[in-house]
């Protein structure tokens, strides 16, 4: 089975949230790798879309079921983004296999995640 969760957000809101809460911030959704990598405000925009449009393709959302720290993005060796879940929720949630896409422009983040279900 096949589930596509997608999310969008305003790059703005990232940069008010860096500005507020600088690193700190950041800590909460992303990972020491994560944030050596997601440098500028649209790829921080990007890895929160990320995240989210991964929680909306579980069909759980971000809270108790599915956290930010369970979830880490990287890059592979053409510099595509990949996302990926701890082995425990890997075997929670059932999947076979997860993609990821990102693109920012005008302003906004936007992120799909297609989450492939075992039978």
């Amino acid at each position: 089975m096949l589930e596509v969760g997608v999310d969008i957000v305003k790059i703005s809101r990232i940069e008010s949230l860096v500005a507020r809460f600088g690193e700190k911030g950041i800590a909460k959704f992303l990972n020491d790798d994560e944030m050596k990598i997601a440098k500028t405000p649209q790829r921080l925009a990007g890895f929160w879309a990320a995240k989210e449009a991964c929680a909306k393709a579980l069909k759980c959302g971000i809270g108790k079921e599915l956290r930010f720290c369970d979830m880490w993005i990287s890059k592979d060796k053409k510099g595509a983004p990949e996302i990926h879940l701890s082995a425990e929720k890997w075997e929670y949630f059932n999947l076979h296999s997860l993609s990821l896409s990102i693109s920012h422009d005008g302003g906004f983040a936007i992120a799909v995640v297609a989450a492939s279900l075992k039978n």
